[in-house]
């Protein structure tokens, strides 16, 4: 697994802790990473994904209900609704990294982590906000 798929999982799993009480975003990293032996650029990427789309989540989440046609934020899975949050922030956030690739990462993720159905929501939520956003430049550099 590549060090960046593992990140954004660990990303998810911060969000997901952080979703209930929403303490300080901060506060969960040690405790989260205290038993974890992972290399830092996966570290790095994870935290940078977490803390970004808690930083921007409300607007994330206007996103998301904009374009989740018949579903509230609080009638979606936990899972689910997490995930989107991390791909939306990266769609919006990382223009180096492509649409496809982000939402591809997405994918695989609920496939891992939760339902086909699942799959299949997500892949039209993404993909709708992504049509929303501005058309990104095609000389954007490569994702690192």
């Amino acid at each position: 697994m590549s060090y960046r798929r593992k990140a954004r999982e660990c990303a998810l799993q911060l969000l997901y802790q952080w979703e209930g009480e929403r303490p300080d975003p901060a506060s969960l990293l040690p405790q989260f990473w205290k038993d974890r032996q992972e290399d830092p650029r996966t570290r790095q990427f994870a935290e940078q994904l977490f803390l970004g789309a808690v930083a921007a989540v409300e607007e994330i989440d206007r996103l998301i209900a904009a374009h989740a046609e018949h579903w509230r934020l609080d009638r979606m899975a936990a899972i689910d609704r997490n995930l989107l949050r991390l791909a939306v922030h990266e769609l919006r956030a990382r223009p180096a990294t492509p649409h496809a690739a982000v939402i591809n990462e997405a994918l695989e993720i609920a496939r891992r982590f939760s339902t086909a159905d699942s799959v299949e929501f997500i892949n039209g939520v993404l993909d709708a906000v992504r049509k929303s956003l501005p058309s990104r430049s095609s000389t954007a550099p490569p994702a690192p």
